[in-house]
């Protein structure tokens, strides 16, 4: 730790559980099933700028997705306790989002990025673009004066970020992602060809027909019903604010290599 260049598969895994990207994450059961609930419940923070109309009302349907998909505990009567995420099922993702980032950087298309997480991911989004961009990828720059009732939408590290109180913050909201959009079009300018981001700039912008791939935790079930569903083309599972940020360099290395963008 660090792990230096580029990790194998098997080096991955082990940072990963090793730094509780994955494995036993710091997520308890409780919260998990709480989220899943609310969810089930149509408390819409927790849809992720997604519309899941009655088709998710059952809150074991949603465990059974988040077990296949994520790797939490299947048992429905587990609920206190330790959960955690597949690693496995970590890289299987990271594999499928670099295919789409290769299809990205062969067609030289126009990319979007954006975090509800900065804390957390705003590097891993900043140097995933950075590669795009050398790949001959365009970024798009978000238009200017843009806001949302939470605050202030805006770029930083080619990243869009909600800004409140001069602060980056945290937010489930697709609001932000809707706001960008409007305001390309009404600039008329193009739409992304893809957007790459977690939380509900991630699910707005599938929910809006884009194609968009991200990162979300085993607590924010939302994206990996989109993804289920079609809507969002790939969900990483990952707990999305471990203790550094650094973490995650070893898994922006593999996704920048299998893209073909180291």
């Amino acid at each position: 730790m660090p792990i230096s260049g580029t990790p194998s598969r098997t080096q991955l895994v082990d940072h990963l559980v090793r730094t509780r990207i994955a494995g036993d994450v710091a997520t308890p059961r409780e919260n998990n099933l709480s989220h899943y609930r609310q969810l089930a419940n149509g408390v819409r923070n927790f849809w992720l700028g997604l519309e899941l109309g009655d088709r998710w009302t059952d809150e074991q349907d949603v465990l059974a997705v988040m077990a296949e998909r994520v790797g939490v505990n299947d048992d429905p009567e587990y609920r206190y306790g330790q959960d955690s995420i597949d690693p496995e099922l970590t890289v299987d993702a990271l594999d499928r989002m670099a295919a789409r980032l290769r299809k990205a950087a062969e067609g030289q298309q126009r990319v979007l990025f954006a975090t509800g997480h900065p804390g957390g991911l705003l590097d891993v989004h900043r140097a995933t673009a950075n590669a795009l961009r050398a790949a001959g990828c365009e970024i798009v720059v978000i238009p200017e004066g843009l806001q949302t009732d939470e605050g202030y939408v805006m770029q930083f590290a080619d990243v869009a970020v909600l800004e409140h109180g001069a602060t980056l913050w945290h937010t489930h909201s697709g609001e932000p992602m809707r706001a960008i959009l409007n305001g390309l079009e009404r600039a008329g300018r193009p739409l992304p060809d893809l957007v790459v981001a977690d939380h509900g700039w991630a699910g707005y912008a599938g929910q809006h027909g884009l194609d968009s791939v991200g990162y979300a935790d085993c607590n924010d079930p939302a994206l990996f019903l989109g993804e289920s569903e079609g809507t969002v083309q790939v969900v990483v599972p990952l707990d999305d604010h471990v203790v550094s940020p650094r973490h995650y360099d070893p898994m922006t290395a593999y996704l920048l290599a299998g893209a073909g963008l180291a």
